[in-house]
């Protein structure tokens, strides 16, 4: 076993679609080529997104196509008190702030403009906390995998939400430090989350965690160019055998993996056998988008 840990991460507010997909099986192929570990973590930091069995689901999908991960299913809502310890990090050094504004006030600025950086403006409204992005670690400089060094200046980000006035945690707090909690090595991962690394960099700076590598994977779009959700009514992957095989393949196809034409017939672990072996992240065409 090498220091290779990875993992896939959905967020349970419907099933898996061919979007879904490219994203664990990618990951899992990195991890397994590797000889290294694949961890599953369900992001169900938003109760109200995430309907009652849903997660369930998502993990009935996986089996059947075949990517199993080791070790116990992590589950976000269990992790409150890590997230309450890193925002207090943050406050601590200055980088974190309460702030009272609503998206519809700042709605004719491309970016949080960080009016209440120094107090809120009406501290009397309930209270969201924002991540400074001016401070800290800028400009964020990575290199990624697939699509080469990443810079971004802080007028490029703005403030991010770390904790939402409802009280939930968001995501960017909350994967950085499971991340962490978790021995992440490699994040892989759709090209929709390249410009949510900047914040993680820099929360990672912050609270002196380590720093995954990161391969962001071609998005994958209908033919209108939507990115592939729920919302979009993307199908679900299917669970029955005689459905899983070719779409497996077409995954292996729409990864620039080159599977031969024979392996569309095999079984799923014939497939995933092949792949595991054959996998070359840096034969995958560096697009942003690829349509389904």
């Amino acid at each position: 076993m090498t220091g290779y840990r990875g993992r896939f991460a959905p967020t349970p507010s419907g099933a898996l679609h061919f979007g879904s997909l490219i994203a664990a099986l990618g990951s899992f192929l990195d991890a397994r080529h590797a000889g290294g570990e694949w961890l599953l973590r369900i992001e169900d930091l938003d109760p109200p997104r995430c309907p009652p069995g849903a997660a369930d689901t998502i993990l009935h999908q996986l089996e059947a196509f075949g990517l199993h991960w080791d070790g116990p299913v992590y589950y976000q809502h269990d992790r409150g008190p890590a997230y309450a310890w890193a925002l207090e990090q943050l406050v601590a050094q200055g980088l974190a702030y309460p702030c009272s504004c609503s998206r519809q006030q700042w709605r004719d600025h491309a970016i949080y403009p960080g009016w209440c950086r120094t107090r809120p403006c009406e501290p009397d409204k309930p209270l969201a906390w924002r991540l400074r992005s001016d401070l800290g670690l800028n400009p964020v400089v990575w290199h990624d995998r697939l699509f080469g060094e990443q810079h971004f200046a802080p007028t490029e980000l703005g403030d991010v939400v770390l904790k939402r006035k409802d009280g939930l945690w968001a995501y960017q707090l909350a994967v950085t430090v499971d991340d962490a909690a978790q021995g992440i090595s490699d994040v892989v991962r759709g090209h929709d989350l390249l410009d949510n690394t900047p914040w993680q960099r820099q929360l990672q700076h912050a609270l002196g965690l380590p720093e995954p590598r990161y391969l962001h994977l071609p998005l994958i779009v209908n033919a209108s160019g939507q990115k592939l959700s729920k919302q979009n009514l993307a199908p679900a992957l299917p669970v029955a055998d005689a459905a899983v095989r070719p779409l497996l393949y077409q995954a292996l196809v729409a990864l620039d993996q080159k599977p031969p034409v024979t392996l569309r017939l095999g079984t799923v672990q014939e497939q995933l056998a092949w792949a595991i072996r054959h996998w070359q992240p840096q034969r995958i065409r560096r697009q942003a988008q690829r349509r389904e």
